[in-house]
């Protein structure tokens, strides 16, 4: 994996995914989530860190990044939280560590919470997780997906390079905004990033919200604190709201840790996982 590709695929109840597995296959396993509008890719130096000690397994969620995209496809997050779930038993684990960012935090929330997904440690990344979630920009194009998605190409790719350019805050290295653009664009990634956009609905957090007393396994919560998607308040209170919980918030980086504060995230993975 010399850049980043995910080679294994499985035939998910959402449509296939794409998925890899890094690290020695006897070590403790740790899965990795993504958020919106990202991918496994966002991940990339984390799993590869944590593979040294860990068996590391990354996947595209259905309709992200390399995993199918098509008309009709559920990926709501009560399709993506059915879908981990669904993973895990495929993957035989019993008993992961999770680590979740953005969109992906609410998934591991879900399969956890309503579906019986065990998990030895959970760490949460700027995770949607709290109501209110969703900019201003995120409700318009989910209220007109339909005229957005008619957006001539180059339109389309200027609206979804400043979209993710902003949730980095000092700016994305050029190659990598290609890198988590390019997913998004032509005949079948334009219709998918109004696809999911549409279907997001606070009502799959507020289902769960109420039942975080309950979590068990060990959580960490990281935030970045410069993070202008989903502000560092709601850090504050995710971890008054969850037993136990730890807070770490990273100075200097926006929503996109991974990409932000990368030394300083994989070091906090590493001592949380252990």
């Amino acid at each position: 994996m010399s850049d980043w590709e995910l080679t294994r695929t499985y035939g998910s109840s959402s449509g296939e995914v794409r998925w890899e597995r890094l690290g020695d296959p006897a070590a403790e396993p740790v899965v990795l989530l993504h958020g919106t509008p990202f991918s496994s890719y966002v991940w990339r130096g984390a799993a590869r860190v944590l593979s040294r000690s860990h068996q590391v397994y990354v996947w595209d969620m259905p309709g992200y990044g390399a995993s199918a995209k098509f008309d009709g496809q559920e990926v709501s997050l009560a399709a993506q939280g059915r879908v981990f779930t669904e993973l895990l038993d495929h993957w035989g684990l019993a008993e992961p560590s999770v680590v979740a960012h953005d969109f992906g935090g609410a998934v591991a929330l879900r399969a956890h919470l309503l579906h019986g997904a065990a998990y030895r440690r959970l760490a949460l990344v700027d995770p949607v997780a709290l109501a209110p979630w969703g900019s201003p920009f995120f409700r318009l194009v989910g209220e007109h997906h339909g005229v957005f998605e008619q957006l001539p190409p180059h339109l389309h790719r200027a609206l979804v390079r400043e979209y993710i350019g902003s949730a980095s805050s000092p700016g994305l290295d050029p190659a990598v905004l290609d890198r988590l653009v390019a997913p998004w664009l032509g005949e079948d990634g334009q219709p998918a990033f109004y696809r999911q956009i549409a279907q997001a609905d606070q009502g799959h957090t507020d289902e769960i919200q109420s039942r975080y007393g309950s979590i068990e396994p060990p959580v960490t919560i990281c935030w970045g604190e410069d993070d202008a998607w989903i502000p560092v308040a709601k850090a504050h209170e995710l971890a008054s709201l969850v037993p136990g919980a730890e807070l770490l918030l990273i100075p200097g980086a926006g929503h996109l840790v991974q990409e932000d504060a990368p030394d300083g995230l994989d070091a906090a993975l590493a001592r949380f996982l252990g």
